[in-house]
């Protein structure tokens, strides 16, 4: 295939110059997660946005518990304010909550909004169930400390990027199954959601694909967080059949990106089953393309997510 460089907007050539990860396999994986936490920037000085950071432990009935960072923005005008679960991304085999530190802290400080960003465990050493359960006991202990946090929980919506967009979806669909906590509101960011992606059965797009993400990436990914689970909804969204009930959703994604055809299926299906779905698409743009904070297309995402979760936290 004929590379589609000339396809990426102008400021995100370096994204096929210098790729982030150049393999991941069952050799390299260890070392590769420790070589992204060393590249990653010193964490931000929470004073400075006037947001309070606090690592948490959030206790689960059948599992360790779970590490969390929790934002708290000293000055809110609601009396009950907004509360956001965020989920990180990293193909559910690599990254940490400290990777949107940056992100968070902004977010709090911009819209009020307490929020929780979830250590989830990663697979392989931690298959499904242990990442969608991690995030469960995260939404529970929201909940049920809402008061504590001053957090109307009829106002919490959840949200991640790539493989924390794929457990943010999946989140949404255990807890519209199991009923007991409420999620207002859905923010998924080029989201994961489909084992099939990449494969001999379901290649896709050739255009997509080719920079950060591909479909060798995709597969191996998805066969580490499944193991040998069914590959069934919740833990794989894309294969979902009854979408009535979920929240409202703003479903975020690439021209370029490898996930862009599952997600428009998905934001389509929530669409026809009568779930209020905003899609938003960007030409030229490729998977993490945020990580060039400096150009046009990031700068814009940011605005857009941004204003899409105020008003879906009815900000």
């Amino acid at each position: 295939m004929n590379s589609t460089k000339h396809l990426l907007h102008p400021d995100l050539q370096v994204m096929a110059e210098a790729p982030m990860i150049s393999d991941i396999n069952d050799e390299n994986l260890v070392s590769l997660r420790q070589t992204l936490d060393d590249a990653r920037p010193p964490l931000e000085n929470p004073e400075s946005f006037n947001v309070k950071r606090t690592e948490i432990l959030v206790p689960q009935d059948n599992g360790p518990d779970v590490r969390c960072l929790l934002y708290v923005p000293n000055e809110r005008e609601d009396l009950a304010g907004p509360g956001y679960l965020h989920i990180h991304g990293g193909g559910y085999i690599i990254g940490s909550p400290e990777g949107s530190d940056t992100q968070n802290l902004l977010l709090a400080a911009e819209i009020g909004v307490v929020i929780i960003s979830v250590d989830y465990r990663l697979a392989p050493e931690f298959p499904i169930p242990a990442p969608l359960d991690d995030c469960y006991a995260a939404l529970a202990w929201l909940h049920e400390n809402s008061e504590h946090l001053e957090i109307d929980r009829a106002r919490i919506g959840i949200g991640g990027e790539s493989a924390g967009g794929g457990l943010a979806a999946a989140l949404a669909i255990k807890a519209r199954d199991e009923g007991d906590y409420e999620v207002c509101w859905q923010s998924l960011t080029y989201p994961m959601l489909d084992d099939r992606t990449g494969s001999s059965e379901q290649f896709g797009d050739p255009l997509v694909g080719e920079f950060v993400w591909t479909r060798e990436f995709n597969q191996y990914a998805w066969n580490c967080y499944l193991a040998d689970a069914n590959r069934e909804a919740p833990q794989v969204p894309g294969r979902l059949d009854k979408f009535e009930g979920l929240p409202p959703t703003w479903m975020f994604t690439a021209s370029l990106d490898l996930f862009r055809d599952e997600n428009i299926d998905y934001a389509k299906k929530l669409m026809s089953a009568g779930v209020s779905c905003d899609l938003v698409i960007y030409a030229g743009a490729c998977h993490a393309f945020q990580q060039i904070e400096t150009s046009e297309l990031a700068k814009r995402y940011q605005e857009d997510f941004t204003l899409a979760l105020k008003r879906g936290l009815g900000g």
